[in-house]
């Protein structure tokens, strides 16, 4: 059965996890929200499909799927010896020992036995009574809890007398537990990601897994078996070789180390500050560095030493180098290329190669820069604009006749709202002709023409005539004055004025001579 793209996207992050991170198969199965047996056959299907890591620039996820899931072989039904199931749940509670490495056993002891997958639901029919306790057991350097504190803190605007409240995000080291705090106007994408970034760098390393509750900031889908991470914070994780393992959700032992360093940061730095007053972001996180300082500093009730020093002791050797630069923030969305081989931005139109027509891509930006991709493959990029109806095309994106897309030309549309009447067909043609490339004004011109569904033919007729008496030559203006009614006005526009009267008292232009 073909892979999803969801599927294939899933394998590629399986095999950075594994090549580049070096996460067992149980932190990836936790990672991607897969089963461990789907990771380790993932990986099977890898090693036997003959590529190597990393992955060529050409290899795109048509070849990447032809290769890891070729047709089945056809194999004739046999008797099949039954596993011993108490046997394999006892050898799972082992160090390394997965479903795979027991099937493997199984298969060389009875060759015609189940396969892999069958195997494996056999297993889970059987121990699905069972509901084992997963125990916590934090390496050095392994794993950065992050999360928002519930409580928040009133920011005062000295000017207004208005208050806002500021989030507060917190980070822990799992084996130290040296935290890290800091206030955050929101909790939008960017002042999550924002905040991961600056307590790597007040960390000095990077561990080689975060673990964030299932917020919505940072999971585009809360599900229990395949949560989504959201675009910006899987490339972030990319930019830093880490990885992020969102807890399960409904499962309170998954985030019992965040939420105990989230309650701590609440009652040793929060709840000091709870009758103080605040007039900027900045002040307020200058009072928390001085709070998080002393947090860490302060001694265990049961062990020697506090936070610090099992910081430089057990996580801090432990920790990876930072990147020679800090991620740069971009957000990413989803858009279909219009007819005029464009996609929109905020009011901006950025061209794409004609070929991707009707093509759905993933648009990722930054305040400089747009990038267009195509099933994982960058085929645009342009220097953001903030010009509103405006569009930025390069020449090698155009087709070497505009008229291969259906037809799509300046007559075709002349033709078409010459049936609505002379004057929206005027009003069309200066539209497309007042643009650098007549492409550039079909999307309005498919908007005017399209009005006539909710408006009929006579009275676009007349608004457009309106609106070439006024001048009001774009798609908005002319769907203001149908909304508003205007186009029965234009005949008293068009009018010209009546001469004036004679009378005794006009003094007239001699006058003045």
């Amino acid at each position: 059965m073909p892979a999803t793209r969801l599927t294939m996207r899933k394998i590629r992050e399986v095999l950075r996890l594994f090549f580049n991170c070096h996460l067992t198969k149980r932190q990836i199965a936790t990672s991607c929200k897969i089963a461990r047996s789907t990771v380790a056959e993932y990986l099977m299907r890898f090693a036997a499909s003959g590529l190597s890591w990393p992955l060529s620039a050409e290899t795109d996820d048509a070849q990447l799927e032809a290769l890891l899931f070729p047709p089945p072989p056809v194999v004739m039904e046999q008797p099949r010896q039954p596993p011993d199931f108490v046997y394999i749940h006892r050898e799972l509670r082992r160090k390394a020992v997965t479903l795979m490495l027991l099937w493997q056993e199984y298969k060389a002891a009875q060759p015609d036995g189940y396969q892999y997958s069958q195997f494996c639901n056999l297993y889970r029919t059987w121990a699905e009574r069972i509901d084992p306790v997963m125990r916590q057991e934090h390496r050095a350097g392994e794993t950065l809890c992050v999360d928002w504190a519930g409580m928040t803190v009133p920011i005062l605007d000295p000017l207004t007398g208005s208050q806002k409240p500021a989030s507060i995000f917190v980070a822990v080291l799992a084996a130290s537990n040296y935290s890290y705090a800091e206030a955050t106007l929101s909790q939008a994408l960017g002042d999550w990601i924002g905040a991961h970034c600056r307590a790597f760098a007040f960390f000095g390393g990077l561990p080689l897994a975060v673990v964030p509750d299932n917020t919505k900031t940072g999971v585009s889908k809360a599900c229990f078996y395949e949560p989504d991470l959201n675009p910006s914070y899987l490339e972030m994780a990319h930019h830093y070789g880490t990885a992020i393992l969102p807890t399960r959700v409904r499962k309170p032992r998954d985030k019992a180390k965040v939420e105990s360093g989230v309650l701590v940061v609440e009652r040793w730095i929060l709840a000091r500050i709870r009758n103080e007053t605040f007039f900027s972001l900045e002040q307020l996180n200058r009072r928390i560095g001085d709070l998080l300082e002393a947090l860490n500093h302060r001694p265990f009730q049961k062990l020697s030493g506090n936070r610090h020093s099992a910081f430089l002791e057990i996580d801090k050797p432990a920790l990876r180098a930072l990147p020679d630069r800090p991620y740069q923030f971009a957000e990413w969305k989803k858009a279909t290329v219009h007819i005029d081989y464009h996609v929109e931005l905020d009011g901006h139109y950025y061209s794409v190669p004609y070929r991707l027509v009707r093509k759905k891509l993933d648009l990722r930006y930054t305040p400089h820069t747009v990038e267009c991709f195509y099933q994982s493959t960058r085929v645009a990029s342009h220097i953001r604009s903030y010009l509103r109806g405006r569009h930025t095309t390069l020449k090698e994106h155009m087709p070497p006749n505009h008229q291969r897309w259906l037809d799509w030309t300046p007559e075709r549309f002349g033709r078409w709202a010459q049936k609505i009447g002379p004057a929206c067909a005027t009003l069309i043609t200066t539209i497309i002709n007042s643009r650098p490339l007549p492409q550039q004004g079909f999307r309005s011109a498919l908007g005017i023409l399209r009005l006539e569904k909710d408006y009929g033919a006579s009275r676009l007729e007349m608004a457009c005539q309106r609106a070439l008496d006024i001048g009001a030559i774009s798609y908005s203006s002319l769907k203001s004055i149908l909304k508003r009614g205007l186009e029965q006005n234009a005949a008293a526009v068009a009018s010209p004025l009546a001469p004036p009267s004679e009378h005794e008292n006009i003094r007239g232009a001699a006058y003045y001579r």
